[in-house]
């Protein structure tokens, strides 16, 4: 017992030392904070703490020094003397989101910017305390970033980076073509040697590099993922990739006569007449489970190749710069033209391998990829990943945990953040709304707390409206 005390006591203060003090943090950083009190209240609030439990009304957290020092209900929580006190009747409080696939870049089919400065704020707007950029065309760019971000220079969520893209021949001149498995390792250690925290394969790279720079990376702690295609799930998971994006998408295990280390060139095609009751596919998912492979759901950027869809909302189009509205609108419109799309069918069969894959014990974390045709803009298509997870047979409490918890867990951090419990790290979502009941209240964001310090999210908004596509 005095054992497990004092692991619990070491948790809970080295959670409390990884706080950004509010007195760390720049004027401009300062312009949008809202709550720096050392010992913060939220009382009278409904909870969906991110563990998959139910969601809990009427409770109260206390915040103290950056972390969760109390969360349960309201009648039984003492709220500490001189604590600032924000009566929440009427909100709902989640964990941060932890974005999977979160890039800091931008892209229309007729543009590729990096937003160093409308999409840290964005992010966290919307509530997504914590990214994991998952593919960098410019990775000092976002070194630099989140070590500003860090120190309170600039504001934005936690980040993660990972490195160039790692892919074969012939592929976008922006990323990095490996040649053999030397080549692979090469470019690992520079990489890792830089700061990286992962790698990203990419759909072109070989059996042998793959092989190599899993490999190169593990030896130096850190990890791999990977949007594949050369390189099926069922291989990937035997070569000790740690996790896989985009699901069902992206998966050339079905293809017939695939060959080894080539991307077929009709995957899709391939995966309209695929039986998600077969033993293929229920193969591919217990290898995954049983290696402890992680998937990452991006929902949100795959919803725009299917016709009409997703719904336009005014708040999306009023974040874009006025050329990168008009690519997109223009991109929508052309889908929405075709006599016949394959996505129609494809998505909610990727939305049903995604519940098949988390039923069966599955990590399945989340993240929106802003790239594209330019309709899933960060942070809003994260919060959209929600309402098609809801769609795709989640109950509430799973998706948030999906989009929260989870995440943490792929990154090696959930001792630290990712749910609403005693000593975790004070990364908090506060919504004007009741989400479980009523799914469009996602987006009803009033106050994001990072590390203990609440942020205003409508003027966060405010700052980078019509700036999306440009900065």
């Amino acid at each position: 017992m005095r054992i497990a005390l004092l692991v619990a006591s070491i948790t809970i203060l080295s959670a409390g030392l990884a706080a950004q003090p509010a007195s760390s943090l720049s004027a401009t950083v300062r312009e949008f904070v809202l709550v720096d009190a050392p010992v913060v209240a939220l009382t009278h609030v409904q909870v969906v703490d991110g563990t998959g439990a139910p969601a809990a009304s009427d409770q109260t957290i206390v915040l103290r020094a950056g972390r969760i020092a109390a969360v349960g209900p309201s009648d039984t929580v003492a709220v500490p003397g001189g604590a600032e006190v924000l009566d929440l009747t009427g909100h709902t409080v989640i964990p941060g989101f932890i974005g999977l696939h979160d890039h800091t870049f931008y892209m229309t089919r007729g543009r590729r910017v990096q937003l160093n400065f409308s999409a840290p704020r964005l992010y966290l707007a919307s509530g997504v305390t914590t990214i994991r950029t998952t593919g960098a065309f410019s990775p000092y760019s976002e070194l630099n970033l989140k070590s500003s971000i860090a120190t309170g220079e600039l504001v934005g969520p936690r980040m993660y980076i990972t490195g160039p893209y790692i892919t074969g021949a012939g592929a976008s001149t922006q990323m990095k073509a490996v040649s053999s498995p030397e080549d692979a390792r090469r470019v690992v250690a520079y990489w890792a040697e830089e700061g990286v925290d992962w790698f990203k394969a990419y759909t072109r790279i070989g059996h042998d590099e793959l092989a190599a720079a899993i490999d190169e990376a593990h030896q130096r702690g850190v990890k791999v993922t990977g949007h594949l295609c050369s390189v099926s799930f069922t291989e990937a998971v035997g070569l000790g990739i740690d996790n896989i994006e985009h699901g069902f998408f992206t998966n050339s295990d079905y293809v017939e006569g695939k060959e080894p280390g080539v991307c077929p060139p009709a995957v899709h095609q391939s995966l309209l007449d695929v039986d998600l009751e077969g033993a293929e596919v229920r193969t591919t998912i217990r290898e995954m489970v049983d290696a402890n492979v992680a998937m990452t759901s991006t929902l949100a950027v795959y919803e725009l190749s299917v016709p009409n869809r997703p719904p336009l909302e005014d708040r999306v189009l009023d974040m874009m710069a006025p050329a990168a509205r008009e690519e997109y609108l223009q991109t929508r419109n052309e889908i929405a033209s075709r006599d016949e799309s394959p996505m129609a069918t494809l998505f909610p069969k990727a939305q049903a391998f995604e519940k098949a894959f988390f039923d069966a014990g599955g990590l399945l974390a989340a993240g929106v990829d802003p790239t594209g045709m330019g309709g899933a803009l960060p942070g809003y298509g994260d919060q959209r990943n929600y309402e098609l997870l809801l769609e795709a047979g989640f109950t509430p409490e799973q998706v948030i945990q999906i989009m929260t918890l989870n995440g943490a867990r792929v990154l090696g951090e959930d001792h630290r953040f990712g749910s609403i419990e005693a000593g975790k790290l004070a990364d908090l979502v506060v919504i004007n709304g009741d989400p479980v009941q009523r799914e469009s209240e996602i987006r009803n964001v009033t106050l994001v707390f990072k590390e203990g310090v609440g942020y205003d999210s409508p003027k966060l908004i405010e700052s980078v409206k019509g700036l999306v596509g440009l900065r």
